[in-house]
């Protein structure tokens, strides 16, 4: 195909073509539109609090909900700038333009914020009685949860002249470290042997089925990421600090307890989740150990785990990537596979690896009048073509959801992952079921299997970094580069246990990890989704087309209800303490599948040849 491409021409022009189109979130208004709309986001924020502030106590259910529509505008209009504004510099975290503009929507929201925050206050301390009938007025059904969900920050609530300050500070505080360690690791640069490239690139690099190759880029980026080491460290052990302030003046119990509150998950759940996995961590293990079979080395090093387990990894252009996706998601459900090709048609989907751009993929879900925004690093990779899968299913849901409101759009993080791994559980059956061949079929199944131990083992180990992290950084004050170093080589040799070797520059690889610094606690909420979509994904298995409907209404329901309301459309049962094993046990059969599929690929000894 090379041959028909003019010289200048890219090797992929779609995906070099596929670039999102932001204008839309501000009417093609550029950035006067982003001004324009926290302007007027702004003066609505004074008037409804100079009528309201200090007088929630007394409004009637037509009253409450006026006011709930008036601040739903201003959301929306706020949210429109912020998307904007946080999607182009995504793209170009370099742009000084982008990284000002960036900074001073986020200095408007912050204002905004503050004049707003009179409402959450005071609707928080409403006694019981006054509240409840409320909320079970018809007329507050569109944001009935948001409300409830409010009051559930009553006891970790301080004053409201406490909170305006905390809210002004924030900007320059934990939102502004925040937003310098992703500029600087979007700026990391790895020397490799062909070029110098963007840390994403070479992390890719790793999935190499030559391990001279994997070698090399590991070091690469062990070398790359030594300059800024210290300073991001710093960062780390600044927005520690941040938090454990924050936690303390909020009287949480523990360094988690704030995200399980977000996450509408109860502390006993969380621990659940990860006591049973780390339980399990064998199952990672018993993978590495035949991953090493399959690659021939005694014992895996650390960079060799995202190996390719065959010698040619299948590629795709993007345009394969689209067909393939967009037909997995038709035959699933004509509907969402029309509503999936609006992301290409339309432009929500920025995709081609650019210098200074974003690392990894996310899906932005803006506000429910416009549209969600995917972002990837498209490399060609079969794995990309599950990244792009397992985005569109967050981009589906969050479409779905939109008619739910700025209130309900969006669900818990412990329910996120629902659709984005349903959407990838079914692109991963179609790409099995088209390879014939079985080493590739073998490196499909490799993939799959190790997507569900970095998903669910891997991120419960990021979250006992976490813990340590935290919990000595409240004991002990500041930790070292080394400390840091050692406590990552700690919670994740307990994962790996003798099947890894984990070497000396591996130890600082926690360092590029935003989850970390933007979101503490964030990572166990993919183990949750993945465990959870698993079992929904059985329950599609098991009533087929009988299941679409229920699935249809899951994603359409958005977060409108509590978790567990939501888990009963799908027929899924989240306070049943046997969840989580039940989802483990998925996992492990799936590592059964590979294990058959390597033997009946040849590339294991048969156990009757005594090999």
């Amino acid at each position: 195909m090379s041959s028909t491409l003019a010289p200048n021409e890219p090797a992929d022009p779609e995906l070099e073509r596929t670039a999102w189109e932001l204008e839309p979130l501000v009417a093609g208004e550029g950035e006067a539109g982003v001004h324009a709309r926290l302007e007027r986001a702004g003066e609505r924020a004074k008037e409804l609090a100079s009528r309201h502030a200090g007088r929630v106590g007394e409004l009637d259910a037509p009253a409450l909900e006026q006011l709930m529509r008036a601040l739903g505008e201003i959301y929306e209009l706020v949210g429109r700038a912020g998307a904007y504004a946080a999607l182009r510099f995504s793209v170009d975290t370099a742009d000084p333009g982008y990284v000002a503009l960036l900074q001073a929507v986020q200095e408007r929201e912050t204002e905004i914020e503050t004049t707003l925050l009179f409402f959450e206050l005071e609707w928080a301390a409403l006694p019981d009685e006054r509240a409840e009938p409320l909320l079970e007025d018809a007329r507050l059904e569109f944001c009935r949860h948001h409300l409830r969900k409010l009051r559930r920050y009553r006891e970790h609530l301080l004053s409201e002249p406490e909170e305006r300050i905390l809210a002004e500070k924030a900007l320059t505080g934990a939102s502004a470290w925040s937003r310098l360690f992703e500029e600087h690791t979007a700026a990391i640069e790895v020397e490799l042997p062909d070029r110098r490239a963007p840390l994403d690139v070479a992390l890719s690099r790793l999935a190499s089925p030559e391990r001279e190759v994997r070698r090399g880029a590991a070091e690469a980026i062990t070398t790359a990421l030594e300059p800024g080491l210290r300073t991001r460290a710093f960062l780390f052990n600044t927005l520690l600090a941040d938090k454990g302030i924050d936690d303390r003046l909020r009287r949480y119990p523990h360094w988690l307890a704030a995200r399980n509150l977000s996450n509408e998950a109860s502390d006993e759940s969380v621990r659940a989740l990860l006591e049973a996995v780390r339980a399990r961590y064998e199952t990672a293990r018993r993978w590495y150990r035949l991953k090493a079979q399959l690659l021939g080395v005694e014992r895996l090093a650390d960079w060799d785990r995202m190996a390719a387990v065959g010698e040619d990894e299948a590629t795709f252009t993007f345009a394969q990537a689209r067909e393939v996706v967009l037909d997995c998601y038709s035959s699933f459900s004509p509907h969402l596979g029309e509503l999936a090709a609006r992301f290409f048609a339309e432009r929500w989907i920025d995709a081609p690896v650019r210098p200074a751009k974003r690392g990894g993929a996310f899906c932005a879900s803006t506000v429910p009048s416009a549209h969600p925004y995917v972002l990837l690093n498209f490399t060609s990779r079969r794995r990309d073509v599950l990244t792009l899968a397992h985005e569109l299913g967050h981009g589906l849901h969050f479409a779905m959801a939109a008619r739910q409101g700025i209130y309900h759009q969006s669900t818990p993080l412990t329910l996120a992952e629902t659709a984005s791994v349903f959407g990838e559980t079914i692109v991963f059956g179609r790409l099995l079921e088209q390879d014939s061949d079985p080493q590739s079929r073998l490196g499909l199944l490799a993939e799959n299997i190790e997507g569900a131990i970095a998903t669910v083992f891997r991120q419960v180990a990021m979250n006992r970094f976490e813990e340590l992290a935290h919990t000595q950084r409240r004991e002990q004050g500041e930790l070292s580069v080394e400390r840091l170093g050692e406590l990552w080589e700690q919670s994740q040799a307990e994962m790996l246990g003798d099947s890894v070797q984990i070497t000396e520059g591996y130890r600082s690889w926690w360092s590029y990890v935003p989850h970390f610094i933007g979101s503490p606690g964030y990572v166990y909420a993919y183990a949750y989704g993945q465990l959870l979509a698993l079992s929904v994904y059985q329950r599609y298995e098991e009533l087929g087309e009988g299941f679409v409907d229920r699935y249809l209404e899951l994603l359409a329901a958005g977060g409108s209800r509590p978790p567990e309301e939501l888990g009963r459309i799908v027929g899924v049962d989240l306070a049943d303490p046997g969840f989580w094993d039940a989802g483990l046990e998925l996992v492990a059969r799936r590592l059964e599948a590979a294990e058959q599929a390597a033997l009946a690929s040849g590339r294991l000894p048969s156990p009757s040849s005594g090999g």
